[in-house]
């Protein structure tokens, strides 16, 4: 395996063009296993506390139960969603029991692949060990993503599956036979859908890059001081044909997505596609009453309005708090990141903005169409945890202590808000005002 992208560094020690290709290849699969390893240890710290619901939990755990027999078959709770993520958080019920840590543990697995697929996406996008590193870095440290994989709720799901198949996808964006891999990412992207119906995002997004390309090719398109970095080349995927997509990023989503309904349905294709009209009719056409913590889409990259999981008094001065905000160490200067990915794509035809771009904005913007009225800035999670790869993009043009300082300074701010970000940890009063820089965050 070699591992492609839109740029190379020149520094050999990174790994990415050492001359013995295995040797790369072994030291990138060792980092990714290890970053996974690492984040899903840390997300399972504390993961117990506390050991009642937490926000959603009450929809999605007891809808779990019931496909264990646990709760009464009639009426089928939470009709409204996919099952897979459900039936994780089943089979973890069915292996550790009924109690908080089994709830939530399917999460920390699914947080522990989301970093590692982030690192990968890195790998794919600079050729380079240390930017993949600090991607994923980045990442762990938005704290938003930290908060969502300790909850048993649907969209840490659908974020890795989405992630892992975004990598994949990068990773055949350069190969000369891509088939295979746009396969991987097919299924993947089919998972995430599973999970959450916001997967479909990150795959319309995959199928709009490749039809724009081979579009582009029929018209028999050039660049006329074409670069190797270009986002765009004629000769690009000689033999991939519209079958070919259509198998690989139609067939087969579609296929691993009905799968997860058999379980629950057995091979009743009416009882499959009932299932199918219930989620549309209960995720985009039912009226849904507002919410305390509703936001509109525009305000999520802006941290207006976070979304209070848990807020419990355990003293007369002291809290146990988890509050999904986002790190605003992270976010924010991430939006001058995306305007200067916007720049690179404009000015340069950079491949690596451009894909960036495609996957940030894919997995937001359509939230901007959705007639749904009802949202929270959860549901700009995926951006979020991209917006990671923009940062990278535009600090690797400074010297790598720039964008070491940068991490560490992320760092320090996932860490300050450790306290309204893990319930175990608790806090008082006293630093739950200091933490709350707006009166629209409380």
């Amino acid at each position: 395996m070699k591992v492609s992208a839109a740029r190379r560094d020149d520094d050999e020690e990174d790994g990415e063009v050492a001359q013995d290709g295995a040797l790369s290849v072994r030291r990138c699969v060792m980092t990714t296993l290890l970053i996974f390893a690492i984040a899903h240890v840390v997300l399972m710290i504390g993961l117990a506390s506390p050991p009642k619901f937490v926000f959603d939990e009450v929809h999605y755990v007891p809808a779990a139960r019931q496909m264990l027999g646990l709760a009464p078959a009639t009426p089928q709770l939470n009709p409204m969603h996919p099952p897979l993520a459900k039936e994780l958080i089943a089979l973890s019920i069915r292996t550790f029991g009924d109690n908080a840590f089994a709830w939530r543990y399917p999460g920390t697995v699914l947080g522990g692949l989301a970093v590692a697929a982030i690192y990968l996406c890195g790998l794919a996008l600079f050729a380079a060990q240390w930017p993949a590193i600090a991607a994923a870095l980045l990442a762990a440290f938005n704290q938003m993503l930290f908060v969502q994989a300790r909850i048993a709720m649907l969209d840490i799901g659908a974020l890795a599956f989405s992630l892992l198949g975004i990598a994949a996808f990068l990773f055949s964006f350069r190969q000369r036979r891509p088939q295979v891999v746009f396969a991987l990412a097919g299924a993947l992207f089919g998972l995430a859908i599973a999970c959450k119906w916001s997967g479909l995002f990150p795959l319309l997004t995959a199928l709009l890059i490749v039809g724009l390309i081979k579009l582009l090719q029929h018209w028999q398109t050039s660049f006329g001081d074409g670069e190797p970095t270009d986002w765009y080349r004629p000769e690009q995927w000689p033999q991939l044909s519209w079958l070919q997509i259509v198998l690989c990023l139609v067939a087969m989503p579609t296929v691993c997505y009905l799968a997860t309904f058999v379980p629950l349905y057995g091979l009743s294709v009416v009882g499959i596609f009932e299932a199918q009209r219930r989620i549309f009719d209960d995720s985009v056409t039912t009226a849904i009453a507002g919410h305390t913590y509703m936001s509109a889409w525009p305000t999520w990259p802006l941290l207006v309005r976070p979304v209070w999981f848990l807020f419990d008094k355990t003293s007369d001065t002291d809290i146990a708090a988890v509050v999904l905000l986002g790190n605003p160490l992270v976010l924010w200067p991430a939006l001058a990141a995306i305007a200067i990915c916007v720049r690179d794509f404009i000015a340069t035809r950079s491949a690596t903005a451009f894909l960036i771009l495609a996957f940030y904005l894919g997995c937001y913007l359509p939230w901007a169409l959705l007639p749904r009225a009802l949202s929270f800035i959860y549901y700009y999670l995926p951006s979020a945890t991209l917006a990671s790869l923009a940062l990278v993009h535009v600090l690797t043009r400074w010297p790598r202590w720039v964008l070491l300082s940068y991490v560490a300074v992320a760092i320090l701010g996932f860490v300050a808000m450790l306290p309204v970000s893990a319930a175990f940890i608790g806090t008082t009063m006293q630093t739950f005002t200091r933490l709350m820089l707006f009166q629209s965050w409380i």
